[in-house]
């Protein structure tokens, strides 16, 4: 226990994974962030709102960097994923507590008698990590909306019906083209095999293996989306009174195993405008009755998952369309969430009385075709999951009586990361140049103002516990960058490693078929480094490494550690060569060894040998370079930074860098109760309203 005085009796953070302090500093000034405003108004921060950030600026390091005090080779946390000690090819997925290698402040906070929320806070936080009974903890297992790693059972798709449709059809991954066309004509399936791509789900088994093969050219990454099309025809052999004049139709979820009968009806003026789905043709009240360009959530119905395991689900879901005459309409239907999940709420009874006031977790909306109709579909699906989740928030307060709350929400990282890269007018005329997007660049502001505009709204619902006497922290683990030039995806990766350049180097070789022909395996026997992660070299060393090929041969490291450190020298060397094929410049920023990356908080035996960050304006939207990094349009990868309320200086700018391990010593602080054990941050002692 602390004997230190507390200087805040409640303190709430407010976290927004990819929240950016540059691009909110100019909404602010020019009056778009009302809410915002209001907190900087009332409280403290830097003049550009920054947060010195730390290292890698992925999202489970970060949120841990936040909750710790100590950068990522102290926890431990050094990707979206963790190497394998041994296999190269092998890593675990990173967002799980009992990896992380330092106390998390939480448990300060709980053991120190205050009551405290952990809500979905992807870094280190699931599962508990202290027994105190005043820890409650929720989620915490994927980015994305709360349960998007646990409940979810299937995804987003759209749903087009036509006259000229004669069965129901559903189309996995299919060309984001199809959309446009599924209302038209019968479509062929044009169903593509992207296993190759996204590997297996990491948070489902304990090692996963991801080759990455990117040319690097924007058609290489073009968005699929699943599309289901079927029939409009006069409504027949329904048990029930229809209308004389209904149309019906088909839909097809989980994958085509369940399949639900719809009625189109007309509006008041004889047009058809409403969609009433059904159980089947017997049932009397419908599941959902849709209204044309309507949003409409907390739909519950059945869903099955990819182990054909069936679920009460709750969709989400738009009537996007409807000719007058019925002759066509289309949709757009939401990922399902298996609504009885209590496995990551601690305590379990919570989920009970929140599907009860609050209905039950809503789903992420996730699609990634650039598109005016599904951007906003996104945008609809993002609002109904913050909605709930301040109303959730605010009910486990109320109930519980908590005092602290460590809350994250991800609609600013998820959207963006569908269209930032496209903010770049060089980039953005690439991309329609490939046909990519037909989208404008204005476009593409005026959805990133509207994105920071609902985030905005979203803070302001909890203005009011400034008034109540609550102290709030807003901030996050990074932001997203538009990189002027385009990013450079040979490099950098978070999901796994990327062969074309150090294949071309001849670092990494990859196995050949009895035809002599190249497929997507690493050659271990003959590999002497592999870029892995976003931001790691590894070498393949004796001793040290053991692979396993698919034909179950074991294969040890090749590299004599007696040549490491010259081969990290020729290997640094030509990473500093590299040079963008259209600007000519380099688009490597550093490149250091691994004891060296202590300077940015990495390093030691969870990262690479070598560790190295792309050049400013050749960076991914973020992961892969320094946090200091800037894109066009007034964006950045640093996190952001406000406080206000009890113990913080009031209305004042302070010239200090805060950061990022000072975020959970300042809130120890500011409660009076002990630093977390490994904290190597200290209180932002000059925001605080006291002498420290």
């Amino acid at each position: 226990m602390s004997d230190r005085k507390a200087h805040a009796q409640k303190v709430m953070v407010l976290g927004v994974d990819g929240l950016d302090p540059r691009f909110s500093r100019r909404m602010i000034d020019e009056g778009k962030l009302p809410n915002m405003a209001e907190y900087v108004r009332r409280g403290v921060c830097r003049e550009d709102l920054v947060l010195l950030g730390g290292h890698p600026t992925i999202t489970p390091p970060m949120w841990t960097t936040l909750a710790t005090g100590c950068y990522a080779n102290v926890h431990g946390i050094t990707g979206f994923y963790r190497q394998h000690p041994d296999d190269l090819s092998a890593m675990t997925y990173a967002l799980d507590s009992r990896y992380c290698k330092a106390e998390q402040v939480w448990n300060c906070t709980a053991e120190g008698g205050k009551k405290t929320l952990v809500f979905h806070w992807p870094g280190s936080s699931w599962p508990p990590s202290s027994d105190s009974e005043n820890l409650y903890v929720i989620d915490g297992t994927s980015p994305g909306a709360l349960g998007m790693a646990t409940s979810q059972t299937e995804g987003d798709f759209m749903f087009g019906a036509s006259e000229k449709v004669t069965e129901p059809k559903y189309i996995s991954n299919a060309d984001p083209n199809v959309v446009a066309l599924c209302v038209v004509e019968e479509l062929p399936d044009t169903s593509k095999d992207v296993s190759w791509e996204l590997g297996e789900s990491a948070g489902a088994i304990d090692k996963m293996s991801v080759c990455l093969d990117f040319t690097g050219t924007p058609e290489s990454s073009a968005p699929l989306i699943d599309v289901v099309q079927s029939y409009v025809r006069p409504a027949t052999g329904w048990s029930i009174e229809v209308p004389e004049d209904a149309k019906e139709t088909a839909i097809l979820f989980s994958r085509g195993l369940i399949r639900r009968p719809a009625l189109l009806l007309k509006n008041e003026d004889g047009k058809y405008d409403k969609l009433a789905i059904y159980k089947n043709k017997k049932t009397a009240e419908p599941i959902v009755v849709l209204n044309k360009g309507v949003v409409t959530g907390n739909i519950i119905d059945e869903g099955f998952n990819k182990k054909d395991e069936k679920f009460d689900v709750v969709r989400t879901m738009k009537l996007l369309d409807m000719a007058e005459d019925g002759s066509w309409m289309k949709m757009w239907i939401s990922a399902a969430m298996n609504i009885n999940v209590y496995d990551t709420w601690h305590p379990q009874y919570m989920y009970d009385y929140i599907k009860e006031t609050c209905g039950p977790t809503p789903p992420t909306a996730n699609m990634y075709e650039q598109t005016e109709e599904i951007h906003q579909c996104m945008m609809a699906g993002w609002q109904i999951t913050m909605d709930w989740q301040v109303n959730a928030i605010h009910e486990i307060i109320k109930r519980e009586g908590i005092e602290v709350v460590f809350s994250h929400m991800h609609n600013v990282d998820l959207i963006n990361h569908t269209f930032i890269h496209a903010l770049s007018e060089e980039y953005g005329d690439m991309l329609r140049g490939y046909g990519v997007t037909d989208r404008s660049h204005a476009d593409y502001v005026r959805w990133q103002e509207e994105l920071y505009a609902m985030t905005d709204a979203y803070l302001g619902k909890f203005l009011h516990f400034l008034d109540e006497g609550w102290t709030i922290i807003i901030t996050s683990d990074h932001a997203q960058v538009a990189a002027q030039h385009g990013f450079f995806a040979l490099l950098g990766n978070i999901q796994g490693y990327n062969v074309k350049i150090f294949e071309e180097l001849g670092y990494t070789v990859m196995m050949r078929d009895e035809n002599g022909e190249r497929i997507r395996e690493v050659d271990w026997s003959k590999t002497r480094a592999i870029t892995n992660r976003s931001n790691d070299v590894w070498l393949n060393l004796k001793g040290r490494n053991t692979h396993v090929q698919s034909d179950g041969t074991v294969v040890e490291g090749i590299v004599d550690p007696a040549d490491k450190y010259e081969l990290e020298e020729e290997i640094m060397t030509k990473l500093y060569e590299l040079k963008h094929p259209t600007t000519g410049k380099r688009v490597i920023q550093l490149a250091v060894r691994n004891k060296d990356a202590v300077h940015f908080g990495l390093g030691g035996p969870e990262c690479g040998d070598i560790i190295y960050f792309l050049a400013e304006g050749y960076n991914g939207h973020h992961g892969d370079s320094l946090s200091t990094a800037y894109g066009a349009e007034n964006t950045s990868v640093s996190p952001i930074f406000i406080g206000a309320g009890p113990g913080f200086k009031s209305g004042v700018y302070t010239e200090r860098i805060i950061r990022q391990i000072d975020v959970a010593p300042t809130i120890s602080a500011l409660l009076g109760v002990r630093f977390p054990a490994q904290c190597e941050g200290s209180p932002a002692y000059q925001i605080l309203d006291w002498e420290f």
